[in-house]
């Protein structure tokens, strides 16, 4: 796929999960599929898993593209997830408060699926807004 085909695709891939096609947005990754951050690797399935509590705690979520670069066979994106905690997630009480987090990703695309993904995410960002953790600096 050229460089184009590739960025279109994870603009695809957003425009399904924001929508809340998720048979759809899976459909485009690869069965083998492996999402590597620096704590632990994923699966397709555990990424699906994961992926489903954090849509249920967050109904409301929204995922914008805020920057896309592509060579080669791998797109790099700049990404904002925003939504309203309203169900239980990772043992945390429903809050009713909003967040918003950036979400860094280069996504390896082959045969016109994501193939393997390395990401950071800002994971305590979310629970200093949902009331977890106070922020940095204060007690």
């Amino acid at each position: 796929m050229s460089i184009e085909e590739n960025k279109a695709l994870i603009f695809q891939i957003f425009d399904l999960l924001n929508k809340r096609e998720l048979d759809a947005y899976y459909a485009l990754f690869a069965p083998d599929y492996i999402a590597r951050f620096p704590t632990a690797n994923f699966s397709l399935e555990q990424t699906r898993h994961l992926d489903a509590g954090l849509f249920s705690a967050f109904p409301d979520y929204s995922v914008t593209l805020d920057d896309v670069v592509a060579e080669g066979d791998k797109v790099a994106f700049r990404s904002t997830f925003t939504g309203t905690h309203t169900v239980e997630w990772m043992g945390v009480a429903p809050t009713g408060k909003k967040m918003s987090f950036a979400l860094f990703y280069i996504s390896r695309i082959v045969d016109g699926k994501v193939a393997e993904d390395w990401g950071l995410n800002d994971l305590p960002l979310v629970m200093q807004q949902i009331g977890v953790v106070p922020p940095m600096g204060q007690k």
